[in-house]
């Protein structure tokens, strides 16, 4: 059941983050993305994915959401 809200979730959160500029890097990573010949979607399932091991490891190990390693990732994201 979590992990078919998390499922929902993820998507939302991208979308936030991107309408709001919030992190600014979830937007450029789109842009890049895109512009790398990444589908809308792919680009994405791909940001998602950065979300998704930022919240795990606040579930799994108690941590607090790291933005440095978020922003990190996002920029790595290829």
């Amino acid at each position: 059941m979590v992990n078919l809200l998390l499922k929902k979730a993820i998507p939302e959160v991208v979308e936030n983050q991107i309408r709001e500029n919030n992190p600014s890097e979830t937007k450029k990573t789109q842009d890049r993305l895109l512009k790398a010949g990444y589908s809308k979607d792919d680009a994405m399932k791909l940001i998602g994915r950065a979300v998704a091991v930022e919240i795990y490891k606040v579930l799994r190990n108690k941590e607090h959401f790291n933005d440095e390693k978020y922003v990190k990732a996002l920029r790595e994201l290829q």
